[in-house]
């Protein structure tokens, strides 16, 4: 399985990206699709996911501002970020698990996001 990030630059805080994660599988063979973020000498955090079902779950410093979502006749997730900050500066993992609960088994390369002030 692969899955290829893409969409990460540079922008002004307030602005907008969308991040892409396409995978080289149907993405209903996963049970769970997300994404996360790692900045420079932190560790690697939650920030949003989907389930096969379509639910979603959004860690508190990004709800109401991100936006995941899947296309599934193209195999992709995305993840709209908007009125970003500088503190969402970070490389951007997108993750997928066959099972709810289980670890995050199938991993991205990341993209990298730059929010300057």
């Amino acid at each position: 399985v692969q899955l290829q990030a893409s969409g990460g630059g540079l922008v002004q805080a307030g602005g907008s990206l969308e991040l892409s994660c396409a995978a080289s599988r149907n993405i209903d063979d996963f049970n769970g699709m997300g994404w996360f973020r790692q900045a420079p000498g932190k560790q690697r955090d939650l920030v949003a996911t989907i389930t096969r079902a379509g639910n979603t779950n959004y860690a508190d410093p990004v709800k109401g501002r991100f936006t995941i979502s899947r296309d599934r006749a193209k195999n992709t997730v995305y993840l709209q970020m908007d009125s970003l900050k500088p503190e969402d500066s970070a490389v951007y993992y997108c993750a997928a698990r066959s099972i709810l609960s289980s670890p995050w088994r199938y991993w991205g390369q990341g993209t990298q996001v730059t929010v300057s002030s």
